[in-house]
């Protein structure tokens, strides 16, 4: 701002209105894929080489269970793949407000139903905004005993 009345007044303005924001819709990086991705999978990094491949909360182990993010396109194994860790991700058919964790039934998908039973992993991956749209949160894993 200037430093005189104009810019004083423009702060005020400014102050008055909100700040502009630039946040993107969506951030993420690239990896390479261990394994075939579709759209949308919920998607974890092998901690061995920093390959991504689909996230499971029934196989008993928290390197699997811990979600980066989601895969931005469909993918071939040793492609490299956009994981969005935050932001919007479209996502089909969703109900506003509904709660979403890493699926235990199918590798990679979500579900508004928590896992249960020992050997599984509790990992809640964002909220529905929209009814296409999952605002994405991802939190790191419980391991049920």
């Amino acid at each position: 701002y200037e430093n005189n009345m104009r810019g004083l007044v423009d702060a005020l303005i400014d102050f008055k209105e909100g700040f502009p924001t630039f946040a993107p819709l969506q951030v993420g990086f690239n990896a390479t894929a261990f394994q075939d991705l579709t759209d949308g999978d919920a998607s974890f990094m092998r901690t061995s080489d920093g390959q991504v491949g689909k996230a499971s909360a029934a196989d008993g182990t928290i390197e699997n269970a811990t979600v980066v993010g989601f895969a931005n396109s469909s993918v071939s194994a040793n492609d490299t793949v956009k994981v969005i860790v935050t932001g919007l991700k479209t996502v089909g058919s969703l109900n506003a407000g509904d709660l979403f964790f890493l699926s235990d039934s199918t590798a990679g998908a979500i579900s508004t139903s928590a896992p249960s039973g020992a050997g599984k992993a509790i990992t809640r991956v964002g909220e529905a905004s929209t009814a296409t749209d999952l605002a994405i949160h991802i939190e790191p894993p419980i391991l049920l005993r």
